[in-house]
């Protein structure tokens, strides 16, 4: 950084007052790129300031959307460690991994199976909790909801989805999304968009998209592609489905070969977007969850749940 860029770091962006031991600068939040004295020297400065700010907020935006996460928002299986895999069933719903109440971990299916051929008894893989009945399930969804468990809130969210109550569904959904639930993010986009719960605001759910994808929802991710194409920005349309494919979604590599018949993406992208695809794929393999697949008949429907 050049002298005259560190020293424009130092002074007030509007009156020029230089920082020094009384008097602290702050950044702007928008575009971190000017400082203030003080936020009457900050309104004074707005007319100038406005549109510059504008186009930096917008490029950290970018610079934060586009970054490739390091996986998906499922994380790793807390026993084995190796990624969680972003399968579903014909419906649309999770299958490779099951969340627990007791511990509110997400636990790959090969873990599961393994558990279930070592142990009799129907304990939680991970913190060997028996598995509760009834209203005892309830009572440990509410203990953990109480200590504001963002996985047991966007579970309470769910369940008032179901019933088609709207308005609490999104109550809760909201909390979760805020204590860092990504798939809540998710869920409130599409709210938002259908004006479930709370007025129809697409600004609104474009944000809580863009959050679900920055934190490795590669649904959200795979959809904004979708969108972006849509709209003709086919250059962010790549971007993002080239980080979906990255993650393991094969519908984003369908997706990608099309852009590449049509001369969105070139073959040197699309062909590192299929190796990466594969690699994402291969990072979620183990024996215990090919085994898994193959015997289903262990994975009872009480040893957790789909999420």
């Amino acid at each position: 950084m050049s002298a005259a860029a560190d020293e424009a770091d130092e002074i007030c962006a509007s009156c020029g007052i230089p920082a020094c031991d009384d008097i602290t600068l702050k950044l702007c939040t928008a575009c971190k790129s000017v400082r203030y004295c003080g936020i009457e020297c900050q309104r004074k400065h707005r007319s100038q300031h406005k549109r510059a700010c504008k186009k930096r907020a917008a490029e950290l935006r970018d610079e934060i959307l586009f970054r490739q996460p390091e996986g998906t928002h499922f994380g790793d299986c807390p026993i084995c460690f190796i990624p969680i895999s972003t399968g579903t069933d014909e419906d649309g719903n999770m299958n490779t991994a099951a969340h627990y109440p007791c511990c509110s971990k997400m636990i790959c299916k090969g873990c599961i199976y393994e558990s279930a051929l070592q142990n009799t008894e129907e304990k939680c893989p991970f913190c060997r909790t028996p598995f509760p009945e009834g209203a005892d399930t309830e009572s440990m969804l509410k203990k953990r909801e109480a200590a504001n468990d963002p996985h047991a809130i966007r579970g309470v969210a769910g369940r008032f989805l179901k019933e088609g109550n709207f308005i609490e569904c999104f109550k809760y959904m909201n909390q979760a999304a805020k204590g860092g639930h990504i798939d809540a993010h998710y869920q409130l986009a599409h709210m938002y968009v259908n004006g479930e719960g709370v007025e129809q605001d697409m600004k609104k759910a474009f944000y809580h998209w863009e959050e679900a994808a920055i934190g490795g929802h590669h649904i959200a991710r795979f959809g904004l592609g979708l969108m972006e194409g849509n709209l003709g920005r086919h250059e962010s349309q790549v971007k993002h489905l080239i980080i979906a494919a990255n993650q393991g979604w094969g519908a984003a590599v369908e997706q990608l070969k099309m852009c590449y018949e049509e001369g969105h993406v070139s073959k040197d992208e699309f062909a590192a977007a299929l190796r990466a695809y594969q690699r994402a794929i291969d990072a979620t393999k183990s024996p215990q969850r090919e085994a898994a697949k193959r015997n289903p008949e262990f994975l009872n429907v009480k040893r957790g749940n789909n999420s």
